[in-house]
């Protein structure tokens, strides 16, 4: 596999989980888990379930237009910081319990 595949394949499953993790915590603790002012407000507008579709669908859509026009090391750099910066700590928090 390519170098650039993986790392859109990468950015794919970070935006998964961050939507699953992103699911359960607003799920046990409702809407205030969610970090994201915005993605919060639309949550208690249409709920959680659109908001994080609509959400996780947008991002992979730009990751996959990030790699189509091959802007391979951004697309890198954003899967650095959304396992880092979104991932992480959800695994950290869930990881502890």
């Amino acid at each position: 596999m390519q170098l650039p595949r993986l790392v859109l394949l990468l950015f794919l499953v970070a935006q998964m989980w961050d939507g699953i993790f992103t699911w359960v915590a607003v799920d046990a603790h409702g809407v205030a888990a969610e970090g994201n002012a915005i993605l919060a407000g639309w949550m208690v507008l249409i709920g959680p379930a659109p908001t994080l579709l609509a959400a996780k669908l947008g991002a992979a859509a730009g990751g996959i237009l990030l790699y189509a026009h091959g802007v391979h090391r951004a697309l890198a750099g954003l899967t650095v910081l959304y396992a880092a910066g979104a991932i992480g700590p959800w695994m950290a928090h869930y990881g502890a319990m």
